[in-house]
């Protein structure tokens, strides 16, 4: 496949509280799409950080009696960490509060300025949320999301966002795939043609943020500060063509309750500043837990360390993404991650890997490739060499569940094979015969695992090490099997005793 450029983000994490199972959810979903596009020959940069600025982590780092930087600095270490622990791949962990960010959001508000002006905020104001919440949209003195509104009056520099309704319409029509799923898209819409007002973008009430070139005590508005990180990470403003090239290629992966930043602000900002607006906006679902909402208060928040401690991690990032289609809300439970387990990984695809290579060891590990295939051996090849075709058409849309489905269709079909033609019989008769039934099967174990290496690149790796794979790239798939020494396998998922 030919190199092609190709920009992934996660949104970056508010840094008021502990990484859970939602920040992991969206951190593995994007690492997914990354690692998948990699293989296939991308130059791809993927970018994860967090958003530190704005009155709620001031608030937080009060309440927690510790200086704001020094409470960033911890909770971000914190986000940091969670990478690590779910295997991410990213090419940069961004932090707001990193000089280059300054320069970067500073440059972009100048960038702005013909579209922004003076003048004062007066409503409603969600600290929790960091958003500016119109009357009608309270009730009982909360904002949609639930969370407590406060009165606010204060001088305010304002972006005229107004003036982009008519745009913003235009290119939603003219770019359908812009706002994903199509019921999120269909939201935006609603939202934008119900009438844009322009936007407070400037606080004066405190000063943990970044200061507004040339004004005297008004910091940025959390979002706008935010919002810019897509493109510092890009390298903004040092290489703006590179930027606008990438960017022509990003695919922001978000929650559902921040889209309206993403898929409204951002591309008016983007509009006026003359930068490329992204290619995707892609907003993900929430979880419950065992059929409840999460919360601290109920105290059935997931801790996703706590998991991958028990579990352990390929499990998890399979689970997550096996379970429910990306786009949509899912519940999760201990229950349906040990089913998952145990029986798509323990007993379909370990058994089938574990099957297989232990045959080839009755063959004092040597594999003697037979491609004098049958037809029911050309069937399963034939679909192997298919396999990440099929898996791309849905990546591109950001199915992962049906990727998932597309790799378990191959998985269920070889162990059908398996039985189907009974190696164990065929080691006593026709070992001719047998090579060639192992041939097929090993090309089908050969795709399966670079199908599921982008969500489960440790249990890939295992399997590539086994068959003498070096899993870097999907154009080794185009290459035959070839006569080889085996290792003895080992379980892939032991299972529990």
């Amino acid at each position: 496949m030919s190199e092609a450029d190709f920009a992934i983000t996660t949104p970056i994490y508010y840094i008021n509280g502990d990484p859970h199972i939602g920040h992991a959810y969206a951190s593995i979903a994007t690492d997914i799409i990354a690692r998948f596009k990699r293989l296939s020959g991308f130059n791809v940069h993927f970018s994860t950080g967090t958003d530190e600025h704005g009155i709620k982590v001031a608030r937080s780092a009060e309440n927690a009696g510790m200086d704001v930087r020094k409470f960033s600095d911890l909770m971000s270490q914190k986000f940091k960490d969670m990478t690590r622990t779910v295997n991410l791949s990213e090419d940069d962990f961004i932090r707001t509060t990193e000089e280059r960010h300054k320069k970067s959001a500073q440059a972009f508000w100048k960038l702005l300025e013909k579209d922004i002006y003076a003048g004062a905020y007066v409503g409603w104001y969600s600290a929790r949320d960091e958003e500016y919440v119109p009357e009608s949209e309270v009730v009982d003195g909360k904002a949609p999301s639930g969370a407590p509104v406060e009165w606010m009056e204060e001088e305010s520099y304002f972006f005229r966002l107004s003036a982009y309704q008519d745009r913003l319409l235009d290119y939603y029509e003219k770019n359908p795939d812009f706002i994903a799923p199509p019921a999120r898209r269909n939201e935006v819409i609603s939202f934008v043609k119900s009438g844009l007002k322009d936007l407070s973008i400037s606080r004066n009430k405190f000063d943990w943020g970044i200061p507004i070139p040339d004004s005297n005590g008004h910091v940025m508005y959390v979002w706008i500060d935010a919002l810019t990180n897509y493109i510092t990470s890009l390298g903004f403003p040092e290489d703006t063509e590179h930027v606008s090239r990438m960017m022509e290629n990003c695919t922001h992966i978000v929650g559902k309750e921040i889209l309206r930043f993403h898929a409204v602000y951002w591309p008016a900002f983007l509009m006026s500043a003359g930068i490329s607006l992204p290619k995707r906006i892609f907003a993900h679902g929430w979880w419950t837990h065992d059929g409840q909402k999460m919360s601290k208060s109920v105290g059935n928040v997931v801790d996703p360390f706590d998991i991958i401690k028990n579990c352990g991690l390929d499990p998890l990032r399979y689970f997550l993404f096996r379970e429910i289609h990306f786009g949509e809300d899912g519940d999760f439970s201990h229950k349906a991650l040990k089913d998952r387990t145990s029986y798509d990984l323990a007993n379909d695809l370990g058994n089938l890997v574990q099957r297989v290579l232990a045959f080839i060891q009755k063959l004092d590990g040597h594999l003697t490739v037979n491609y004098n295939f049958l037809e029911e051996d050309e069937i399963l090849f034939r679909n192997s060499r298919n396999l990440i075709k099929k898996m791309h058409s849905r990546i591109e849309k950001q199915d992962l569940c049906g990727a998932l489905d597309v790799v378990w269709s191959l998985v269920s079909e070889s162990n059908k094979f398996t039985n189907d033609m009974r190696p164990w019989d065929l080691a006593k008769s026709d070992v001719p015969r047998l090579n060639a039934v192992l041939t097929a099967l090993c090309e089908s174990i050969r795709a399966i695992s670079f199908g599921i290496a982008p969500f489960m690149p440790d249990t890939a790796r295992k399997i590539f090490d086994f068959m003498n794979v070096e899993g870097k790239s999907f154009a080794e798939l185009e290459n035959n099997f070839v006569s080889q020494k085996f290792p003895p396998p080992v379980p892939l998922f032991p299972r529990e005793k």
